[in-house]
Order: C-alpha cells, then sequence, then structure tokens
C-alpha cells in the first residue's frame, strides 16, 4: 500500500510540475533553467518452449525475453552553462501477472541521481553496470536475451549504493568508472566492486573493455581470489549489418543442484555488507567465454541474425557449454516489435547451463533436465515500448 501512495504521490506531482520552467539565481544574475520528467517503460511478452536432450520439456507464457518489462521516471534540469542534474527510477514487472520484479524495492532497477557536467556524468545510486548498459555492443541480441552465450553465462547487471563517472566521448573514446560501497561499519567487510571501462568508436569499427572486480570480505577469509568479469569486444559495421565479437573471463560462478548457473558467488543485482565472505572455493575457477554473431537488415523494419559461442571451464572440471542461436526482429511501427529466437546449448558432462533472459523465466528447466543435457529452444514475443 506504501508502495502504492507513493507512485500514485510521483504521479500527481509530476502532472502539476512537469515538463515546466524554474528559475535559478547565479552570480551573474537571473537565468531561467528548463526541467522536464519523462514517464517510460516496456512490456516484452513472448510464448517459450524449452526442451532437454532427456526429455523433460516446458512451455509457457513469460516476460522478457529481449527486455524486462518496466516502468521508468527519468528527469533532468538544466542548470545553465552545460550543467544538468538528471536522475532515473525504474522498476521491473512482470508483464505475466503484474508483479513486481523484486517486492521488496519500490525501484529495483535503477534509483539514482546525478549531474552532467561539460566533461561528463556523475551518478549517485543503484545504476546498471557498464556491462550490462553497453550489451549492444556485445552481439546482436544486445546481449540480454535467451539467445546470447554470454548472457547465459551470467551478466553483472546493477549494484546498490554506486557512484560513477560517465565521460563525454573525445576523438572517439568514452572512459566510465564505477565504485559500489557496502556501507558496513567493520573494514573487513567494505570492500567496494569496482567497475571500469574503455570504448573506442572510429568509423565502422567499434573496440572495448569492460571489467568488474570485488574483494573477498570477513574476518575468515581463505580465497584470497577477487571475483572478477572481464570483458573485451570488437565490431565491425559492414552497412547492411554488424559483426560482433566478444571475449569474457571470469569465476563469479558456482555449482548448485539447478546448474552452475543457478546461483553466483558475488551477486549480479545487489550488495549486502559481505559481497562474499572468501571461503567460496569456486572463486578459483574461472571460465573463458568466446562468442561471435552477425545481424543483416534485410529492410529498414526486418534485421535477423545468428551467434554462436562456448563456455569453457579452465580448471579442467568439464563443467563448460558450447550454443548457438538465430533470431529475427521486425519492427510493426517506432515503439512495437516483433521478434523469434530458435536457440540450442549443449552442456558438457559436469555443466549445468540454462538459457537465460532480461527478466527471470518462471517456465524453465532445471536439474537433471539441464545438468550434463542438450537444451532447445524456442521463443516468439513482442515488445512494445511507451
Amino acid at each position: 500500500m506504501k508502495q502504492k501512495l507513493l507512485v500514485a504521490g510521483i504521479l500527481a506531482a509530476y502532472a502539476v510540475s512537469a515538463p515546466g520552467w524554474a528559475q535559478t539565481t547565479t552570480a551573474a544574475g537571473t537565468a531561467a533553467a528548463q526541467s522536464s520528467v519523462t514517464i517510460y517503460g516496456d512490456l516484452d511478452e513472448y510464448m517459450g518452449y524449452i526442451k532437454s536432450s532427456n526429455g523433460s520439456s516446458v512451455i509457457g507464457l513469460d516476460d522478457g525475453a529481449f527486455l524486462r518489462s518496466r516502468l521508468g521516471f527519468r528527469g533532468l534540469e538544466d542548470l545553465g552553462g552545460g550543467y544538468k542534474t538528471t536522475f532515473d527510477l525504474e522498476q521491473g514487472l512482470s508483464g505475466v501477472n503484474g508483479s513486481a520484479a523484486d517486492s521488496s524495492r519500490l525501484f529495483d532497477r535503477q534509483a539514482w541521481v546525478g549531474m552532467k557536467t561539460p566533461v561528463g556524468e556523475f551518478r549517485f545510486g543503484r545504476q546498471n553496470t557498464t556491462i550490462f548498459f553497453n550489451g549492444a555492443a556485445i552481439d546482436f541480441t544486445e546481449r540480454t536475451t535467451m539467445g546470447s552465450v554470454i548472457n547465459t553465462f551470467g551478466v553483472p547487471s546493477r549494484f546498490d549504493n554506486d557512484i560513477s563517472f560517465l565521460s563525454e566521448r573525445m576523438a572517439g573514446f568514452k572512459l566510465e568508472l564505477h565504485y559500489a560501497m557496502t556501507n558496513a561499519t567493520s573494514a573487513t567487510q567494505n570492500k567496494p566492486v569496482i567497475q571500469q571501462a574503455l570504448d573506442y568508436q572510429n568509423g565502422p569499427f567499434r573496440v572495448g573493455y569492460m571489467g568488474l572486480e570485488a574483494s573477498p570480505s570477513g574476518n575468515a577469509v581463505t580465497v584470497n581470489e577477487k571475483i572478477q568479469y572481464q570483458n573485451l569486444y570488437a565490431d565491425y559495421n559492414y552497412g547492411a549489418g554488424s559483426i560482433y565479437t566478444a571475449y569474457v573471463r571470469s569465476n563469479n560462478i558456482t555449482s548448485s543442484a539447478n546448474g552452475n548457473t543457478a546461483a553466483a558467488i558475488l551477486s549480479n543485482v545487489s550488495i549486502v555488507n559481505n559481497f562474499f565472505p572468501g571461503t567460496d572455493i569456486n572463486a578459483e575457477r574461472f571460465f573463458n567465454i568466446y562468442q561471435i554473431s552477425a545481424d543483416y537488415h534485410i529492410n529498414e523494419r526486418f534485421k535477423v541474425g545468428t551467434l554462436y559461442g562456448v563456455i569453457k571451464d579452465t580448471s579442467g572440471g568439464n563443467a563448460g557449454a558450447s550454443g548457438g542461436n538465430v533470431g529475427g526482429f521486425y519492427d510493426l511501427s517506432k515503439r512495437t516489435m516483433l521478434y523469434g529466437f530458435v536457440n540450442y546449448l549443449k552442456n558438457e558432462a559436469n555443466g549445468g547451463f540454462r538459457f537465460s533472459g532480461s527478466g527471470s523465466i518462471a517456465a524453465n528447466l532445471a536439474g537433471s533436465a539441464v545438468n550434463g543435457q542438450s537444451l532447445t529452444g524456442l521463443q516468439f514475443g513482442i515488445v512494445h515500448r511507451f
């Protein structure tokens, strides 16, 4: 009820005050500053079918094979002189049943305030990681769909208490830095999640690096390996489409009864006083992920693409996987898009990977239907943005 009242209050306030004009006084005199607020979001619903080589299968209506359904409020105030106050509040939703993606939060995806300056933007609060935000550089699916092998492994998405800097693009380069704190009182537990990224674009070429590190915390650390996610990519736009290559090295994975992607040592969506206790031996097990994909624009509305990726278990534990995807996107309008994917994933004997979407998959397989098995998937969906 409190959440509903707060959302109603926000909407009422916006209806009264935005967009509008505010007067600000500076040392040079009085200047007019423009303020605006945008209500935005999307709904992504799809029919999905997944079949295992052990004979198990599941079919269902789900949310977020391409984009997680969401509702957001984005705004800025132009302060003049190249400075702007910015903010973003975003809540993930399920279009299937109308529930919140995270019932413990009012805005689970983003909740930050920032300041744009002539050199870049500073942000403070819960934010998307640079790894998640730049998914369009990784593959034709934008990395967040069920067709991406990199997404199958797992992608760090967002963290609390994050201080970030996003530079303007200069001479083709753009820098991004993040420092997410635990706010813990204990020095041994106050270990930040640090991110850095550098993107370069020049004509049809785009190359870049994105990385994340978090140190073990607690008084009983027995495994000193940092949790890491390192990502390199290189793209080429050949005119009618693009070719994407990407490499990931990470140890943010652990085993469970539902497969190796069912849990991570460091949460991909939140931080607590202990990022990880430094006792999980799986932190010493690194995976290398190699992926290549390409797309082709048949016309201005219709795009098709294909993808292939390999997950290598460098520990020799025979817990990797390989897979591929063929898909297409068709724009009915500027706001509405149809999409479809055919996916294949083959686990090694001790591998337990399964398809992952932008949203959590309710109609999914687990346990013996995943571990050491091959999976085939088929999805058809619709996305409407507003």
